[in-house]
């Protein structure tokens, strides 16, 4: 163990971890990251094939993305955003606004993914307050979300690892049983479905929706919850149940917007927009804490009005609109601007697909393989046939993970599902290395023939 690993261990308390593995398991320091790779001070390399908690879309140390930011530090680094605002700020808004979903015109800026998802619950009440409907005061979210750990945003989640313990402290948010379309109830696929699983929503919006101020919905995909994935057309129908009951539909597209679903944002794929939508994560290209919600015309004028009304949106965050943070972000449309990347990336994505099929489903605790853009799961089994999954309490997943790690590659698991989900100038190269490791270290953890 060197130095500067023992003094981390001295004084920092690493997020969602427990400390007492790091006995086995020390924290890898890293001195600088290029491209798909990191490497530690002891000049061992790694392959990001998780984009540093799915925030780095573009790979360490962009050159575009650095070089905006060093000409942004020379001229503003921050600046009250209260009657205040900068040219970054300003262009980058406009520049987005271009590319959203169909109604989603007004930005509020907030510092990290969990604060805009409390800011956009917050709009949301307010907003039905103002107009006529003070019994909104629920929320609804699905089963299996994640949403962020602040405590609204950790109240619309349902991953008992983040919230079990917290339960009597966080708020009633009803939750619909959401899609589970590897292990659907109904007997069906994703490709031969009609969503048959969307009659729960119906139900809960017929005794609740009344009440009902929004839902929020990672859409297609749940990550934390494994990378679960599930079809467009769940959005389109809860689109039309949403503007039934007068309830916003808030997407939290802060894991899957810029690219990583495949297209832009996932709710492009259903060809509907939402009421409210939270971005991070991939927004400065995970350089800087940002995030944005985005939201309709009509709910910013239900908030446009004399001071003396009250109705302003009395929310704010210091670091709103920070420009380092607002001159990464427009450093990454510049790169995305003309398609190329996203358009490589879906013929990339087809490759990785097709090589992680041929070489994980054969293996018998391999019980599915799933994938959207970029972004692919295997979710590991006790018993293919039945589904059962492994006993907890064994961290096959996390074996896997540290056996990887000695070969070079970082697969950090959601509890048995090992994923991929990479920056999206992933080449084929490594794409092939990085499933060819995991491959191996599955191998080694769960033997079988080959």
């Amino acid at each position: 163990m060197n130095d500067w690993t023992e003094k981390d261990l001295k004084y920092i308390w690493h997020p969602c971890s427990q400390m007492k593995d790091y006995e086995e398991l020390p924290p890898i320091v890293i001195q600088k990251g290029q491209g798909m790779y990191l490497y530690d001070i002891d000049g061992n390399k790694y392959l990001d094939v998780i984009s540093s908690w799915w925030c780095n879309l573009l790979g360490h140390c962009n050159p575009k993305i650095n070089e905006a930011v060093k000409n942004q530090i020379n001229e503003l680094e921050h600046v009250i955003f209260a009657n205040f605002t900068h040219t970054q700020a300003i262009r980058l808004c406009e520049r987005l606004s271009k590319i959203m979903p169909e109604g989603l015109c007004k930005f509020n800026f907030t510092d990290n993914g969990s604060s805009a998802i409390e800011a956009a619950m917050k709009v949301s009440f307010q907003y039905h307050q103002q107009t006529g409907y003070p019994q909104k005061t629920k929320f609804m979210a699905l089963t299996d979300a994640y949403h962020g750990e602040t405590i609204g945003a950790l109240s619309a989640g349902d991953c008992d690892l983040y919230t079990k313990l917290y339960k009597p402290i966080l708020m009633d948010i009803k939750k619909i049983q959401g899609p589970d379309c590897y292990r659907c109830p109904y007997g069906k696929t994703r490709d031969n479905c009609t969503c048959e699983c969307f009659e729960k929503a119906e139900e809960i919006f017929a005794k609740y929706g009344d009440e009902t101020s929004a839902i929020l919905v990672e859409p297609l995909l749940q990550g934390s919850a494994g990378m679960k994935i599930y079809p467009a057309l769940y959005l389109k129908r809860l689109r039309k149940l949403c503007n039934e009951y007068n309830v916003h539909l808030i997407a939290d597209e802060i894991a899957t917007g810029f690219g990583r679903t495949g297209k832009m944002f996932a709710f492009n794929h259903a060809g509907v927009s939402p009421d409210i939508m939270c971005l991070s994560k991939g927004l400065t290209g995970g350089y800087m804490p940002m995030a944005l919600f985005v939201t309709t015309q009509k709910i910013y004028d239900a908030f446009y009005a004399d001071y003396n009304t009250g109705k302003a949106f009395m929310h704010s965050h210091t670091y709103s609109g920070n420009p380092l943070a607002c001159s990464a972000a427009n450093a990454v449309l510049d790169i995305l601007e003309d398609g190329s990347i996203l358009k490589k990336a879906q013929e990339n994505a087809i490759y990785f697909n097709n090589i992680i099929k041929e070489k994980f489903l054969t293996h018998p605790n391999v019980g599915e393989v799933r994938h959207i853009g970029l972004i692919n799961a295997i979710e590991l089994v006790e018993d293919k046939q039945s589904k059962k999954p492994f006993d907890s309490n064994l961290r096959t997943g996390y074996q896997i993970y540290k056996k990887a790690l000695m070969e070079g590659v970082i697969l950090r698991p959601l509890g048995d599902v090992i994923y991929f989900n990479p920056p999206l100038i992933m080449e084929r190269k490594d794409m092939d290395f990085a499933t060819d490791v995991a491959h191996k270290c599955l191998y080694e953890i769960l033997p079988a023939s080959k």
